[in-house]
């Protein structure tokens, strides 16, 4: 059978998200490099609320440009269809809103109100590689938010909403809409949509490995033959993850 190539627009599976959220950033980064992929780690960016770190969303682009005075007013605002107001309306459930703030830090990328109702849309997080305003309402949200640092700047200071659902730029990271979104305690990494399924079960998988690596070497094993793991350090794991096994395949995966 052939298989049928993956589109952005296609629904991410239940069991990729959850491989994913079990997975760290760090072994997605390197499953990434396994296939050649260097660059999809953002750079800058930070979770704004400790207890809410783990993120897994599809992206949903906005795009800035530099604002200019005679058109960034603050009038613009009172139009409900304003580029930045249409973009917190149009966000579906498990989109992450991804702006291109240009690493731009002197305004705000959006605000706590905003912020507010993607969460109330059931958005699965916030990134921006500029900042935030109302950053004492961002430690608090039930929502993962990434940014670089706070700004009590209105956007418009700096920037203008100019276009969404397009490829954009965020932390140094090209970002297309439909890519997959992760982040943890690290920051955020970006998964081009047609490798999420795979890089998902590779992740969930190494991790389950190196949780039993971990505990040989808080036992006192030495790297040699424990990290990477020799044929005897295998015959083990494998001895121990057959009573302790990974959830894999989850319900609505693919695993190959």
């Amino acid at each position: 059978m052939v298989s049928t190539p993956v589109k952005a627009s296609d629904p991410l599976p239940e069991g990729t998200r959850e491989a994913l959220r079990y997975a760290s950033t760090a072994t997605i980064t390197t499953q990434l490099l396994s296939r050649g992929l260097r660059n999809q780690f953002m750079q800058g960016v930070r979770a704004l609320n400790p207890a809410q770190v783990n993120m897994v969303g599809v992206a949903f682009t906005l795009r800035f440009i530099p604002a200019r005075e005679d058109i960034d007013v603050l009038s613009v605002f009172q139009d409900y269809d304003h580029p930045q107001r249409k973009a917190v309306e149009s966000v579906s459930p498990g989109e992450v809103l991804v702006i291109d703030s240009r690493g731009q830090q002197r305004a705000a990328s959006l605000g706590h109100i905003l912020a507010t109702r993607l969460l109330h849309r059931g958005c699965a997080g916030v990134v921006t590689d500029g900042s935030v305003r109302d950053s004492d309402g961002f430690a608090v949200l039930e929502m993962p938010t990434f940014a670089m640092n706070p700004s009590a700047n209105t956007n418009l200071i700096q920037h203008h909403a100019v276009d969404m659902q397009v490829p954009i730029g965020c932390g140094e990271v090209a970002v297309y809409p439909g890519d997959v979104l992760v982040g943890d305690s690290d920051g955020v990494v970006c998964i081009p949509r047609h490798l999420a399924d795979e890089v998902a079960e590779a992740a969930a998988t190494q991790e389950h490995l190196e949780s039993f690596v971990l505990s040989r070497v808080e036992s006192g094993h030495a790297l040699r033959g424990t990290y990477p793991p020799d044929e005897t350090t295998r015959a083990a794991y494998e001895a121990w993850a057959a009573e302790n096994p990974w959830r894999w395949p989850i319900p609505g995966s693919t695993p190959s």
